[in-house]
């Protein structure tokens, strides 16, 4: 089984290469991050003509999740047990389905802004209704969580360390965050084998960044041991990010004999 998870960073311009990547790369499920648009407006059909089922959750112009499948799409849920809202609102951030017998969910961790900001306290919140709703879940059955997760795990999954001194996604709150949801008992399964020297999925637009390799490994792959065992190969399509109108995220794909 091919499992793949992608931040596409707007759907709808992006489609062209979504649907020419799953013709290509074949994935038989991808958790998508980054909608931004509803749960109504997802091209739903398009997807459906490769031959997959879709479970989309879009609240509206930001956010947005999603997962297609195309070994079957049961036990959709939309939304995390005792979510926290921000500015009174709910954002559209995860959605779990189990395909062809494996439990996934796709999640679009909240930026944080800065570590003084709001979004950064709702962000941590947000973490930790992810670790209750993941904790009630896992069971002896392939189990993962894939998307942008909005943080680097380690010093080693930025370019520059230096650069992020007073920012978000390296700050000890969040990485204290991730490895609670790993003491859970799920694993960092990517990458396996390490095939470039520093396999970010997360590169900024400006000019030189990503043929530079000056990016980030915030999308994320954690799996139960079950799933874990069952990796036999996972890489960075870093082919997605190039040429014109590229997501500034590459897909993360997972190879599994189940």
């Amino acid at each position: 089984m091919r499992i793949a998870t992608w931040n596409v960073n707007s759907i709808v311009p992006r489609l062209p290469r979504v649907l020419d990547w799953l013709e290509h790369a074949a994935p038989d499920v991808l958790c998508v991050q980054e909608l931004k648009n509803t749960t109504e407006a997802f091209p739903a059909e398009e997807v459906k003509a490769l031959g997959y089922d879709v479970a989309a959750y879009g609240l509206g112009r930001w956010n947005g999740v999603a997962i297609v499948s195309r070994v079957g799409l049961d036990d959709v849920v939309r939304g995390l047990a005792g979510e926290p809202q921000f500015d009174g609102a709910s954002e559209a951030r995860a959605v779990g389905a189990t395909c062809g017998g494996v439990r996934v969910w796709s999640v679009y961790v909240p930026n944080g802004r800065e570590p003084d900001n709001p979004h950064y306290a709702y962000k941590l919140e947000w973490l930790e209704a992810l670790r209750t709703t993941l904790a009630a879940e896992l069971s002896e059955t392939p189990f993962a969580v894939l998307g942008d997760f909005n943080v680097a795990p380690t010093d080693a999954d930025v370019w520059d360390r230096s650069l992020f001194d007073g920012s978000t996604h390296v700050t000890e709150p969040e990485r204290a965050a991730l490895a609670r949801l790993r003491d859970l008992g799920l694993a960092d399964v990517f990458p396996r084998p390490l095939k470039y020297d520093h396999p970010f999925t997360y590169w900024d637009y400006r000019a030189g960044n990503f043929p530079n390799n000056r990016g980030m490994r915030i999308d994320l792959v954690y799996g139960n041991e079950p799933f874990a065992t069952a990796v036999r190969d996972s890489y960075v399509d870093r082919e997605a990010r190039k040429g014109k109108g590229p997501s500034d995220h590459a897909p993360i794909v997972v190879d599994l004999e189940l």
